[in-house]
């Protein structure tokens, strides 16, 4: 998160006050010459939940219990102010309804200045949103029940412009607290499991209408489709928001008419299922129930079976009231044992001294199972390319970075192509997918059966092995300028097991028949050759195009996630 310039101040709290406060930002330093705006005033904008509800008050016990607003301030992108600021709080319109304390960040103050009003001061703001403070709200003494107020608040600063904020508190409201369900987190390809989705309403009122959002990555599947949801698959993860139509009454305990299946899949390994369940609102449901409908029956398959929460048959144990969203929905974790088959490939080419050729690299993923690195976002594997003796990189895909022949980082300030690029996969690699790269190479030396190496391995070098893969055999392939044919070049002999991943295979390139200005070595295609399921095009002289029959040009180079990497496997 990013905070405020440090400038300690003892949290304040405004108690009998109404909620909300913020923060702003902005000013030049206070001199005379820095007074006006350069250009157009900063604008600053204040911003919180635009609604809060609050348990009633009760009398007794350990007190009132707090709800938390956390209001915000957002500032420009690039650019860090440090002068001084002051945001005023207007709790008027909250009166009688709802108390309020403040917690602010270090360096902002807040005091109460008026009845009715509050004033935050302090220096200095980061780009981007920043949190100005928490409301610790409460329900007022003598409120009732559906009472509703309003906080207004304002900001101004030299040299910047506030955009007010204006958040509303209602006492009372629905609390839907999903229940965690049992599941069994190591399961196998093919397995089951029951999910009957149970929630209870441990609010103050009825919720009136619901909306279930399941969501689930790629291993795992919901083989129930049902008219009252929207489905919708986005890369790694699918979707399914259902509206469910009712009155969900205060104390009392739901779940479904019949129980979802969670199947795991064949390609499953290292997967989440979420689910949570909130309020639709009583003029919502309706609409948001007819488009979930029409959503269902569209390209995802539809049902007439529609979903339904039926009350529970036993009350479960009681809990205090919690407003907190976190209880609102869960996440379960699973592990399944299972094996994806990365498979290298490289490529092969030919040409004349000083031709351009792009390369097309990489691997793609046998399968069965997708892998995702869902929690952590690292990269699953990377590919190590080898450059071949004779040539130069010209152009590398974005993200990938010049290595030493060794691996190691190149010494600071050095610019220009390396001996060797590592280029990091994504967080995921579904099931027949891969990563597909294109490099632009220069032949400099015409080399007979110059060998550059193409290794996909763990992310890395200390960790290069890949766990779930079974066939470490063929995590390894060449790429070949000027070989004595055209053909396909197989991947090397040596395994990644053999020497270290990545290091480029024992190969002492011969002078070939084609020296710097002649044409490509003899038995070679010049312009286009396939190898390993990929091609390479070549840009030589007019004369070598003309003679080809082609007019091909160079490829731009691009790092892509692809599903086309089946394309590759008759290779």
């Amino acid at each position: 998160m990013t905070r405020f310039l440090p400038r300690t101040a003892p949290p304040i709290r405004a108690g009998g006050l109404v909620a909300a406060t913020a923060l702003l930002l902005a000013a030049a330093p206070p001199t005379a010459a820095s007074a006006a705006p350069t250009a157009a005033a900063p604008v600053v904008a204040l911003g919180g939940p635009a609604q809060t509800a609050l348990h009633p008050y009760a009398e007794g016990g350990d007190g009132p219990k707090r709800s938390t607003a956390r209001i915000t301030v957002t500032g420009a992108d690039d650019t860090a102010y440090e002068g001084e600021f002051t945001v005023t709080i207007d709790l008027t319109g909250a009166a009688g309804v709802a108390d309020v304390a403040f917690a602010p960040e270090a360096g902002i103050e807040c005091a109460a200045t008026a009845p009715g009003s509050a004033t935050c001061t302090g220096h200095g703001i980061s780009p981007g949103r920043s949190t100005v403070t928490d409301l610790l709200l409460t329900a007022a003494e003598g409120s009732e029940q559906g009472d509703t107020g309003t906080v207004r608040v304002t900001g101004e600063a030299r040299g910047a412009a506030f955009t007010p904020f204006t958040t509303e508190v209602t006492v009372g409201g629905p609390d839907l607290v999903m229940h965690r369900l049992p599941f069994d987190h190591e399961p196998v390809p093919g397995q089951q499991q029951q999910a009957p989705i149970t929630f209870t309403n441990r609010g103050s009122r009825a919720a009136e209408g619901v909306v279930l959002t399941l969501r689930h990555s790629r291993g795992l599947d919901i083989p129930q489709r049902y008219s009252n949801c929207a489905y919708t698959t986005d890369g790694a993860w699918t979707t399914a928001r259902c509206t469910v139509e009712g009155a969900f009454e205060a104390g009392a305990t739901y779940t479904l008419a019949a129980p979802l299946t969670l199947k795991t899949t064949d390609r499953a390994y290292r997967d989440i299922f979420g689910y949570g369940i909130h309020e639709a609102g009583a003029s919502a449901g309706t609409a948001r129930g007819a488009t979930a409908a029409r959503a269902a029956r569209g390209p995802a398959g539809g049902s007439d079976d529609v979903l339904r929460a039926v009350p529970a048959p036993r009350p479960t144990a009681a809990r205090a009231l919690d407003l907190e969203p976190g209880d609102n929905e869960h996440e379960a974790d699973f592990r399944t044992e299972n094996t994806a088959d990365f498979v290298a490939y490289g490529d092969t080419a030919s040409g004349r001294a000083g031709a351009t050729v792009t390369a097309r690299l990489g691997f793609r993923n046998d399968g069965p199972a997708w892998i995702g690195h869902l929690r952590s976002g690292e990269s699953v594997a990377a590919v190590d390319f080898t450059v071949p003796q004779g040539a130069t990189v010209t152009s590398a895909p974005e993200g990938c970075r010049g290595v030493s022949a060794e691996g190691t980082a190149l010494p600071t300030g050095r610019t220009g192509p390396a001996p060797r690029y590592v280029c990091p996969t994504p967080a995921t690699v579904r099931d027949d997918g891969g990563l597909d790269l294109a490099f632009g190479l220069r032949i400099d030396k015409v080399l007979l059966g110059a060998v550059g190496r193409v290794v996909v391995r763990g992310p890395e070098p200390r960790a290069a092995g890949l766990p779930f893969d079974p066939d470490p055999g063929n995590n390894a392939a060449r790429v070949v300028l000027n070989g004595e044919s055209g053909g396909p070049s197989p991947a090397p002999p040596e395994g990644p097991g053999d020497d270290a991943p990545g290091t480029p295979a024992p190969a002492t390139p011969t002078p070939g028949a084609a020296g710097a200005g002649d044409t490509a070595a003899p038995g070679a295609a010049p312009n286009t050759a396939t190898g390993n399921g990929g091609s390479l095009a070549a840009t030589g002289s007019p004369t070598a195009r003309a003679a080809s029959g082609l007019a091909v040009a160079a490829l731009t180079a691009g790092l892509v996630l692809f599903t086309a990497a089946r394309r590759r496997r008759g290779a």
